[in-house]
């Protein structure tokens, strides 16, 4: 293997880093989060280890994001999603302890909103709905003016082929 490897956690207070060096050794480091001599501990703590040395890979978790998520914390979001599918994550996969309970008790999904994105891409990447960039603009905008300011758009096939979520994204942020 040819240069460091690092894992790091950011944490609200601090950031733990896991290095592995060329030769295999490990190296820890913890910095405070913020700090008013460096501008990032992530940043700060790899620089620190790898000394200039070249870097083969950083893994990054963050326990703020996960903590927002499990304290229902931060922003509330709105999910731009494929018209068709914006109750895909409510329905879910029907993996749940007690399958056959009449009364089944959903937790609250971890956004507020949804809007329907006009757009469908194949497997293969090929437009089967051009992307309708004008009604978006309208929803995503009418979601602003209610006071939305995170968005997690997840369109059909967006994971191998993103030209229409970038393009929302784009749109989102205007």
């Amino acid at each position: 293997m040819t240069g460091w490897r690092f894992a790091v956690d950011r944490g609200g207070t601090f950031t733990d880093i896991v290095a592995v060096a060329p030769d295999g050794a490990v190296v820890t480091t913890k910095l405070l989060s913020a700090a008013p001599a460096y501008a990032d501990a992530a940043a700060e703590g790899i620089r620190r280890i790898a000394r200039g040395d070249p870097i083969a890979s950083v893994r990054m978790g963050t326990t703020v994001a996960t903590n927002a998520l499990l304290e229902r914390g931060g922003e509330p979001v709105v999910l731009a999603i494929t018209r068709g599918f914006t109750d895909a994550l409510r329905i879910g996969h029907q993996a749940r302890p007690r399958l056959f309970d009449r009364a089944i008790i959903l937790p609250e999904p971890l956004y507020a909103r949804t809007i329907a994105i006009g757009e469908r891409l194949t497997a293969d990447g090929d437009v089967l709905t051009a992307l309708d960039e004008a009604t978006a603009a309208a929803d995503l905008a009418a979601a602003f003016a209610a006071g939305f300011r995170a968005v997690a758009i997840v369109l059909l096939h967006g994971y191998r082929f993103p030209a229409h979520e970038t393009r929302v994204a784009a749109i989102a942020a205007r």
